[in-house]
């Protein structure tokens, strides 16, 4: 597989300034666990266990905004990334508008990988789209996921403990969480510093497809605080 890298585009509007009480910023390799310090304040919802690399992925099953049924246990065999998203939130917009984000998608499913961006704004909440919106979202920034699941409820990213957006997670074809953590390793909203960025994510997709273990499994993620209703 040829190596992913990022790409960017200097000349693009930059992403605004949004209010730090709303980010989670981290960026620093933390390697002892799905929570980082930031992401602890901000969850809200059920208490669940989270999830630990090494160990079986939580099981999903839901409709995608296509009408096609996504299955963590029908992609045994299949790289799996999943990726928390919300197209207002300034982090996000960053890897869009440097088509970072497209890039990373199109090389990891061109590898083979299933790739399912996920939404978890509850309706009313930042970031809450219905499905025709999150389909001509894709479209208009020509992103190229496997495809997109609504998550209004959050029962899914509670589950794996999603607190931002972007957050990244890597499993493998056996169904084991392999990574966890942020995209890179720079946590600002600039287009600018995605080419200066340690590559966190692609690392870490990189040694997965590969077979060989992660060197920074679990990373702080940075970005906006996922909008949960619940």
């Amino acid at each position: 597989m040829s190596k992913i890298r990022f790409s960017s585009d200097d000349g693009r509007p930059q992403a605004p300034a949004i209010d730090r009480r709303e980010a989670l910023v981290g960026g620093a390799t933390a390697g002892l666990g799905i929570l980082a310090a930031g992401g602890a304040l901000l969850r809200s919802g059920p208490a669940l266990a989270a999830p630990q690399v090494g160990q079986p992925a939580p099981t999903f099953s839901a409709t995608d905004t296509k009408g096609v049924l996504r299955s963590l246990a029908s992609l045994n065999g299949k790289v799996v990334v999943l990726e928390w998203t919300n197209a207002e939130c300034p982090f996000v917009a960053k890897h869009y508008n440097s088509a970072n984000m497209q890039k990373l998608q199109k090389e990891a499913t061109a590898a083979g990988a299933i790739w399912l961006s996920i939404i978890s704004s509850g309706p009313g909440e930042e970031g809450y789209v219905q499905a025709s919106t999150a389909n001509a979202l894709t479209v208009a920034r020509d992103a190229a996921p496997t495809g997109v699941i609504l998550d209004p409820d959050g029962k899914i990213g509670h589950a794996y403990g999603a607190q931002t957006t972007p957050h990244m997670y890597i499993i493998d074809a056996k169904g084991v969480l392999r990574y966890v953590g942020g995209i890179d390793s720079i946590p600002s909203t600039h287009v600018a510093d995605v080419p200066k960025a340690q590559p966190l994510f692609e690392e870490a997709f990189l040694a997965v497809s590969q077979g060989r273990p992660v060197k920074n499994a679990v990373t702080r993620p940075y970005g906006c605080s996922v909008k949960y209703s619940v």
